[in-house]
């Protein structure tokens, strides 16, 4: 399963005193699961932008802290900078960066909002996908006239704030107003030409930026900009919805540029603003050399570039996140300026990297995971092995699922094996985190087991908490039987329409699942055994005993698929 991720951007109206600036962050970086990726204070704008991410619970928690903080530490009746603002915390967005939607964000925006209102005192207007009003989305409406204009706001029908709305008053006056919401992720992105003209990178942008250009005279570059009948000037929208974007000169490279913003990923991936801006540089002579990415860029950006190119060449796209990665990276030239490191540009990857501590099954070599088996340990056991077992049964259909997508003269079907090639994927990547769990169900019972046991009270909670484990322990084995089981319809369709060279190879998976779902099936009984509630101990048996059962059965119908392909 994609874990769960989220960015914030919070930007505080502090960017000169170092100690305030510290503190905010240290309240920020002091919540568990979070990771501050960037500090950014800025003098002439007295300003600074923190940057961090995390599990979305804690996320949420550290905003409010470093909101909390800020109040107490800025008072904007002393704050004067370059750039727009209305509160100690300005605005604070939520951005959805795996496993969670943008609408989801929003809802958490509008909760931290009103806490920030009630445990706080501060008024908070809600923008982007998190605004109760259409003109609201608006980051400019909400701030409009900044904090000198929140006396004549706060209070009013129509101006006030969504959350802690009242009069203009000394703690009002003191923190300010903030903005709250959520908004897609940003990408900022330069696209390399191999010119060094400045107007034609420009006339580049204004071709694909959502904005566009003015329309003019005649159509001529030359002539007058056309107005509407309020005086507006008339401008003809360019092919790229949700970007903003400019050309340039870069000294440090001697080439032009179009600098663009993706402000909507989820309308414009990179992918397709690579290529339209490839399309719009050839129509005016120039070339596209490279990419440059500035800054941080969620996976799933890539993943879904390097699939882009993989299906444009009609490749199977169920292959390992770094394949595909790769794949992005050369189709885009992201490296063509200065490597391009995913575990540095990646912010999954970064987290990952952050880890200290932590020893992952999965992470070991093969050796390394039979040696630990192997040792005087309980766990890794049975349960960790019959995970892997599962995994490596997907791993085996995947990799059928591949070799028969570019089979010579099968090249009408690559689609087809492609799209049992990431079924194949999701399957393998649930089994390999059911590896690593089962060992954790473990030390929860031996958690429960260390607890105190001398007060009537405290063996009530020992009982429960064991009681709690068990009952964990028992339903994880039973997951993998069940994900074990998933596999079989995979490894059948590649016995039945894969490459027959690799019929065997599907038999193997069969096999494999087999024993993955019978070894989990001993270790739901083994734990279903501990349990104190006997009828739903025995439900859960029951239940993966009809699923060995079939798998049993599974087993065989696919092996004599198997053997209907192997003459001898």
């Amino acid at each position: 399963m994609e874990k769960r991720l989220i960015e914030c951007v919070p930007n505080f109206s502090e960017g000169r005193n170092r100690a305030v600036i510290d503190a905010i962050v240290a309240d920020i970086a002091a919540v568990e699961n979070v990771k501050v990726l960037d500090v950014d204070p800025g003098e002439a704008t007295n300003r600074t932008v923190v940057t961090f991410v995390g599990t979305p619970e804690a996320v949420v928690e550290a905003a409010y802290r470093g909101i909390a903080s800020a109040a107490k530490l800025i008072d904007m009746r002393q704050h004067h900078g370059a750039h727009p603002r209305m509160g100690a915390t300005d605005v604070c967005p939520l951005i959805p960066v795996s496993g969670i939607t943008l609408e989801e964000c929003a809802e958490l925006s509008r909760a931290l909002a009103k806490r920030v209102a009630d445990e706080l005192g501060i008024p908070v207007y809600c923008y982007e996908a998190a605004a109760f009003t259409p003109e609201r989305k608006n980051l400019a409406v909400c701030r409009a006239g900044e904090y000198e204009a929140l006396p004549e706001k706060l209070g009013h029908e129509g101006k006030g704030a969504d959350f802690g709305d009242r009069p203009f008053d000394d703690a009002a006056a003191r923190t300010g107003a903030t903005t709250i919401g959520a908004r897609d992720f940003l990408i900022a992105v330069n696209f390399n030409l191999n010119s060094t003209s400045t107007r034609r990178a420009n006339a580049i942008a204004f071709d694909v930026r959502e904005k566009g250009r003015p329309m003019r005279e005649g159509g001529k570059v030359t002539g007058k900009p056309l107005k509407d009948e309020h005086g507006n000037t008339i401008m003809q929208p360019g092919t790229l919805k949700g970007t903003k974007a400019i050309g340039w000169f870069i000294d440090e490279y001697g080439i032009a540029q179009v600098s663009m913003n993706i402000t909507d990923i989820a309308v414009t991936p990179l992918h397709k603003a690579f290529d339209e801006v490839c399309r719009a540089a050839d129509a005016r002579g120039v070339r596209v050399t490279g990419t440059e990415i500035v800054g941080l860029i969620p996976k799933r950006a890539l993943i879904d570039a390097g699939k882009y190119f993989l299906h444009k060449q009609q490749r199977s796209t169920g292959l390992p996140d770094a394949e595909i990665i790769r794949i992005a990276i050369k189709s885009m030239g992201l490296d063509e300026l200065k490597p391009f490191n995913p575990a540095e540009k990646v912010i999954e990857y970064i987290l990952e990297g952050d880890k200290t501590g932590d020893k992952h099954l999965v992470d070991m070599t093969l050796r390394d995971f039979a040696d630990e088996t192997a040792s005087e340990s309980p766990a890794p056991g049975g349960g960790s092995i019959a995970a892997y077992m599962g995994a490596l049964a997907a791993a085996l259909g995947t990799m059928v699922a591949n070799l028969s997508s570019h089979k010579a003269g099968w090249d009408d079907r690559w689609r087809e094996f492609s799209d049992f090639a990431e079924t194949g994927r999701v399957m393998l990547d649930r089994l390999v985190a059911l590896v690593d769990e089962d060992t954790q169900a473990f030390n929860r019972i031996m958690a429960a087991i260390g607890m105190p046991k001398g007060t009537e009270a405290e063996k009530a909670a020992r009982a429960q908490a064991l009681e709690d484990a068990t009952l964990y322990a028992t339903q994880v084995p039973l997951r993998t039987m069940k994900a074990a089981f998933d596999t079989f319809s995979l490894l059948e369709a590649m016995a039945r329409e894969g490459n027959p060279a690799s019929a065997s190879d599907s038999g193997v998976g069969a096999i494999a699942a087999e024993a993955a779902v019978a070894g989990a099936f001993l270790n739901v009984r083994i734990n279903a055994a501990g349990l104190a509630d006997k009828a739903r101990a025995q439900a859960l048996v029951d239940e993966a005993a009809r699923i060995a059962a079939d798998a049993a059965q599974r087993r065989i119908e696919i092996l004599n698929i198997v053997n209907s392909h192997i003459n001898i």
